[in-house]
């Protein structure tokens, strides 16, 4: 009680008297409070006065505890602790001694506090106030049942005046520390109450300085506690201490049930049993009334389990293993009340629930069960579960303090219930975002051979910010991108998603690497602008990476851009590695700095390295440091299977207790057989149409491809005719057989050529239209020299579904 807050408050309702506690709890100095009524700063009272009024017609003994919400002077409110109690004064007059304690405040240091006063509400608390001479002003009831004075005997006095016997002189000298320095002590002394003169009781108390509205010394206020029997009571407290270090050690519904079961047997109980709602272990978002039903009757599951026999079957259900709860039990009151049932002595006689439920009666018989408490685990309104803790060898029965014990660590274990719970709604959330964002599988594809390697910095959880991507491109080609998102959890796998959307949205209009960066870092600056505005407080991105290649296997020329993110290793088939020398580009979302992109031909079977700063960079090593070890390893045996090569690469590079998300993507590069491809230059003449039919219908039966010809002559006629007749410049076609077959043609114009939905009378504008419908796709995308329009179709006997 050292540092709970006073008020005095007369039979009125206006306070008289203040501490420094009251202040620092509210914020208002004596001087504002003092001979104001007490709803000013308390307004609940303002109603139980008038009721306690009442009541003191009767002489009611005690107050009223419990916990209520008041404000602060700065305007937010407090949740507090509260106790109020009568005092009397002389010619019967009344006075009201309200006390209590910022329960939110509480740290951790001063939980043992907060357990006091659950496991004390119902204890007697003397109360006396005496004026600056040390006599007796006010007195409650308590203070006469705890050392034997009657109250007429009482005020006016002094206290060696009263109680002469006591340790008077000490108790003095500790209140008048407390009216010199306005602050409160605390002392422990002892008497012999009257309904026990035979046994010497220990008393606790508190002393505090109440002001006056000056904010001068008005008196002191003690309030004493016996402690005789406080061994218990510490008992208890230090299995509320070791609670919080017990409970609630992971993220882990079924080990946190576990870590109550444990810590409850022995020191509470004989055997204890935790059982959830089968949402819980879920995730899932709780639901009303489990198991108050008989259909909702098996809504639970075995979650923690303990006894003082370990490996004894006491129980029906082993852990991990649905509960029967059956309708007519107490578990369904417990449930349908919120509130706890004590059963000091089990009733097994014929009629009774237990005689109702045959496993449970069996298992009470066997193992001599004879006292039970019930208790719901309830967090944030909602019902988790039940506990139960039974005594077979305790000879002792369940009394009310154990059940407040059972309450409080309960309570604390339902909060770590409820947070793994939520916990694991959103790493089962994450993850499955994340599964559904990042490849499943990396096939090989006429361009490259791939293999990846992810690990997130947080292994427990699996759920970071970095992402790598395979696209497959029109003409064979293949895009490759790595990213990097700061952060790791929920919010930077969304973001992760989104980038990667994105990327592969702006992929699919085929645009070269640095335009396709600056389309990214307009979409990264526009969303975080939108998510700034939303002000919902969920996190925006703060930084991002990219880097971007794009290879051709026809031409064996690779065209890359960067924006923030380090540069690739290539290495070729001899060994001889290479970082180019790619512009830096800034992180997404900074804009006003241009990306530019950098071409260079590779040799068939280059490895390309991408890859995110978490592989190569430590706290204690410099990124440099990192690519150079990861380009010695890459060159030791260039060759290699690429998964044994990642293995080898994570191996090789300090990656076990990441601090950043590790992303490790490799292609081997391939090329296209001359074979495989053929072109012709046109003149821009509509004659030419037919000839390059013609053209396309020799290919194609040499390829043994006759079954194509038909549709890839309209095709490559109406591409052509096109071309001549809104393109400019030269005109090409060109076929590239690999895993589909490919239709190309090319020209100097910049300008796309749209879908038309053309009427019955239109002479032109069906070419588009008859490609997209004779193609399984097509396109359009940008070159040096002009554009190039394609359309591609399956192979007889391949459905594409195997392209990277």
């Amino acid at each position: 009680m050292p540092d709970s807050a006073i008020a005095m408050i007369d039979g009125e309702g206006t306070v008289v008297g203040w501490t420094n506690t009251a202040q620092r709890l509210v914020g208002y100095a004596a001087g504002e409070v003092v001979g104001r009524p007490a709803w000013f700063v308390l307004p609940f009272l303002q109603n139980a006065l008038h009721v306690w009024a009442a009541c003191e017609q009767r002489r009611t003994r005690g107050g009223w505890s419990g916990t209520a919400t008041i404000h602060h002077r700065d305007g937010h409110t407090l949740h507090v602790s509260l106790r109020v109690s009568l005092l009397w004064g002389r010619d019967a007059a009344v006075h009201w001694l309200v006390y209590g304690t910022d329960i939110a405040a509480l740290s951790a240091v001063e939980i043992a506090g907060s357990v006091r006063e659950s496991l004390l509400i119902r204890t007697p608390i003397g109360i006396v106030v005496r004026d600056l001479e040390l006599r007796c002003a006010w007195v409650n009831d308590v203070s006469e049942h705890q050392d034997g004075v009657p109250r007429d005997k009482r005020l006016g006095r002094r206290l060696p005046d009263s109680l002469p016997g006591l340790e008077s002189e000490a108790l003095e000298a500790v209140m008048r520390q407390v009216l010199s320095s306005s602050t409160t002590a605390v002392h422990e002394y002892r008497a012999w109450p009257p309904a026990d003169q035979r046994r010497e009781h220990a008393f606790a108390a508190s002393f505090f300085c109440l002001s006056d509205a000056d904010g001068l010394p008005l008196g002191v206020c003690s309030m004493s506690v016996d402690v005789t029997g406080n061994q218990r009571a510490r008992e208890r407290l230090a299995i509320l201490s070791e609670a919080g270090t017990r409970i609630g050690s992971t993220l882990d519904v079924m080990r946190t049930s576990q870590e109550l079961a444990d810590l409850v047997v022995p020191l509470l109980a004989d055997y204890a049993a935790v059982d959830l709602a089968e949402f819980v272990p879920l995730g899932e978002e709780p639901v009303d009334h489990i198991g108050t039903t008989g259909e909702r009757s098996t809504a639970f599951r075995r979650a923690g389990l303990a006894s003082i026999h370990p490996g004894t079957p006491e129980s029906p259900w082993t852990r991990g293993e649905s509960v029967f709860v059956p309708p007519t039990s107490p578990w369904i009151r417990v449930l349908s009340s919120g509130a706890s049932h004590l059963q000091p002595t089990l009733d097994t006689s014929p009629g009774t629930w237990v005689d109702k439920d045959p496993a449970r009666a069996q298992a009470i018989r066997e193992f001599g069960m004879h006292s039970m408490m019930l208790v719901p685990i309830r967090a944030r309104h909602a019902t988790l579960g039940v506990a139960l803790f039974i005594r077979t060898e305790e000879p002792m029965p369940f009394q009310e303090d154990d059940l407040l014990l059972a309450e409080e660590l309960v309570t604390r274990a339902a909060l770590s219930l409820d947070n793994a719970r939520q916990y694991t709604r959103e790493h089962t959330a994450a993850l499955a975002l994340q599964r559904k964002l990042l490849p499943h599988g990396l096939r090989d594809s006429a361009a490259i051979q791939a293999a990846s390697r992810y690990l997130p910095a947080d292994v427990d959880n699996g759920v970071g910010g970095d992402w790598f991507d395979v696209i497959p491109l029109s003409g064979a080609r293949v895009a490759l991108v790595v990213g990097d998102v700061v952060g790791h959890g929920i919010n930077a796998a969304a973001t992760m998603g989104r980038l990667r959307t994105a990327v592969r949205t702006l992929a699919d209009m085929d645009l070269p690497p640095d335009e396709l960066l600056a389309h990214l870092d307009d979409t990264v600056r526009r969303q975080t602008e939108e998510d700034d505005d939303a002000g919902d407080g969920c996190p925006t991105v703060s930084g991002a990476t990219c880097l971007y290649i794009v290879y051709d296997p026809a031409t064996r020329r690779c065209t890359m851009a960067r924006a923030g993110h380090p540069p690739p290793a290539v290495v070729d088939p001899r060994g001889r590695v290479t970082f180019p020398d790619l512009p830096t580009g800034a992180p997404l979302g900074v804009g006003s700095v241009p990306f530019e992109a950098v071409e260079m031909e590779v040799p068939e079977g280059t490895l390309l390295a991408l890859y995110t700063d978490g592989l190569v960079e430590t706290r204690d090593r410099d990124i440099d440091v990192g690519m150079r070890q990861l380009g010695a390893t890459l060159a030791a045996q260039p060759q290699r299977p690429l998964d044994d090569l990642c293995s080898s690469v994570i191996e090789a590079l300090p990656t076990q207790s990441p601090t950043d998300d590790v992303t490790l993507l490799l292609a081997r590069t391939r090329a296209l057989n001359p074979c495989q491809t053929v072109s012709w230059d046109l003149p821009r003449d509509p004659a030419v149409v037919s000839s390059a039919r013609s053209s396309v219908a020799r290919q194609l039966t040499r390829w043994g491809l006759e079954s194509l010809i038909t549709d890839t002559e309209l095709i490559a006629g109406e591409l052509v005719t096109n071309a001549i007749r809104h393109g400019a410049g030269p005109v090409t076609l060109r076929l590239i057989k690999h895993r589909l077959l490919t239709c190309e043609v090319s020209d100097a114009s910049r300008s796309f050529p749209r879908l038309c939905h053309t009427r019955s009378t239109d002479e032109y504008g069906r070419g588009i239209l008859l490609a997209s419908q004779l193609s399984r796709s097509w396109g359009c995308r940008w070159t040096t020299g002009g554009k190039v329009v394609w359309a591609e179709q399956d192979l007889p006997g391949h459905d594409g579904k195997d392209l990277a």
